[in-house]
């Protein structure tokens, strides 16, 4: 099996944005989109999931931080997509629940190709650091699109808003790891009764 690594560009009149993605790496992130938090939560994902990530962004951030959250969804489900090829000998569906302090957060996936988001969070605040806190949905909504994931993201309870949002990211990190990994009793086989993903 070939290295699992993509790299994405993505250029409009809003953004410019670099995505590279390694699926079988350490973890490792360098994150610039310009906004902090954002750029935390990026890093949590790479962690998590140990999937190596760089992103760099220069987006219209004198407007909003919206293109450049949505845009850099789009770019990372596309290089997942790219990095992952045809889905032969993977995991496809991952599942995890994560606990950070009072907050608790599910996210269930699958590498279908059937685009869908499902979207159970309510946050109290509007922003976390420079972030509108709506704008997670908005990044989840893109990464599932362009990715060609099914993505479930429930909160169940949480109080901290900080503590919501990054248990989400970190529960999408490890259900993805388990999704992209390759599962050693079936690595020859496409995970599908199709024949096709």
């Amino acid at each position: 099996m070939g290295a699992r690594i993509a790299k994405i560009t993505r250029k409009t009149k809003e953004t410019d944005i670099s995505v590279l993605v390694n699926l079988d790496g350490s973890g490792m992130a360098s994150v610039q989109t310009g906004i902090g938090f954002f750029d935390h939560m990026l890093e949590q994902l790479a962690k998590h999931s140990l999937i190596d990530l760089e992103i760099a962004v220069d987006g219209d951030l004198h407007i909003d931080g919206h293109h450049s959250v949505e845009d850099t969804g789009i770019a990372l489900g596309q290089a997942i997509r790219q990095a992952v090829g045809d889905k032969t000998g993977i995991r496809r569906y991952g599942h995890f629940t994560l606990v950070m302090d009072e907050a608790r957060s599910s996210v269930a996936l699958d590498l279908s190709n059937r685009p869908y988001l499902v979207w159970d969070v309510a946050f109290t605040v509007d922003r976390l650091g420079a972030m509108d806190t709506e704008l997670f949905q908005e990044f989840f909504n893109a990464l599932a699109g362009a990715g060609g994931i099914t993505l479930h993201c429930t909160n169940e309870c949480g109080t901290n808003n900080h503590h919501i949002a990054e248990s989400l990211f970190k529960a999408c990190a490890k259900a993805l790891r388990m999704a992209v990994e390759i599962d050693p009793r079936a690595k020859d086989q496409l995970p599908s009764t199709k024949g096709a993903l």
